[in-house]
């Protein structure tokens, strides 16, 4: 097993600690990075604000735990996102969105509290046309065995499928324990790793940190115990495959993240419909 600590980074104002991609571990089956966002504390009027940016090759998925998130994208898609839904966005040949916190919250003092991730696609749709789909909470496969409820945001795990689309195998779980609650974890995956949300968490009777991602080996079940009110994520699938990621361009083809940074500064994509803000191209 090999432990990873997040890396803490201030996006003015908020914390987000960055689990994918690391040194030792680039990608857990098709994941290839992982944010947790806060939880992150406002007062009125004020909120995120992250400007029209691109993405190729690859699909984000937001799920929150607190808040709220006004997605908008080039495809002409607006939707806000509540904790327990899922959003997924497949950029694939390219898309351009932006995530602000939308009016209502803006209003009262709020909080936002989740995790993004994005998810590397198979060479065969790398380049597949860009889609949105919007899945509320009460579409999402659930339930509760021995203290512990379990959430299958996307992919299978023991004869569930999510409604979430995908392109590979895969397996993302949110796991709420209750104390003493239990949780044996399924050999389903070449790749499994287990996020800590909160403390109060072991893996075989060993400890887990808090906000450590634990990459677990290979055909082994796990079992997960809670000594208190506790929350963890499992992320996994099968792997792609090496993949090059340089800001938001993920791509099994460095030419291809070099041709995305071209048509940015050219201005070949598409507009995000009602947005006059952009986030430039990095320097490096």
């Amino acid at each position: 097993m090999t432990i990873i600590p997040p890396h803490i980074q201030d996006l003015g104002g908020f914390a987000v600690r960055r689990l994918l991609p690391n040194a030792a571990v680039s990608m857990i089956g098709p994941f290839i990075f992982f944010d947790h966002i806060g939880p992150a504390d406002f007062p009125p009027g004020h909120g995120v604000d992250v400007r029209p940016h691109p993405h190729i090759n690859l699909a984000t998925v937001t799920y929150l735990f607190a808040g709220s998130i006004l997605h908008r994208d080039s495809l002409g898609t607006v939707q806000e996102i509540w904790p327990g839904a899922v959003n997924w966005m497949t950029a694939g040949r390219g898309i351009v969105h932006s995530e602000r916190s939308p009016a209502s919250e803006r209003a009262l003092e709020s909080q936002l509290h989740g995790i993004q991730t994005w998810i590397a696609l198979p060479d065969a749709d790398e380049e597949a046309p860009p889609s949105f789909s919007h899945h509320p909470a009460t579409t999402i496969p659930t339930w509760t065995a021995d203290g512990v409820t379990a959430v299958l945001i996307a992919g299978t795990y023991g004869g569930q499928t999510s409604p979430v689309p995908v392109f590979s195998p895969l397996v993302y779980l949110d796991l709420q324990f209750t104390p003493g609650g239990r949780f044996t974890l399924k050999p389903e995956g070449s790749d499994r790793a287990l996020y800590s949300v909160t403390p109060g968490l072991s893996v075989d009777g060993q400890p887990l940190a808090h906000h450590h991602l634990l990459v677990l080996d290979s055909g082994q079940a796990v079992e997960i115990t809670a000594t208190a009110p506790a929350r963890c994520l499992v992320i996994g699938g099968e792997p792609l495959g090496v993949r090059h990621k340089w800001w938001n361009f993920v791509s099994s083809r460095r030419d291809r993240i070099e041709q995305a940074k071209r048509d940015w500064v050219a201005g070949n994509f598409d507009p995000v419909p009602g947005e006059t803000e952009f986030i430039p191209l990095p320097a490096d």
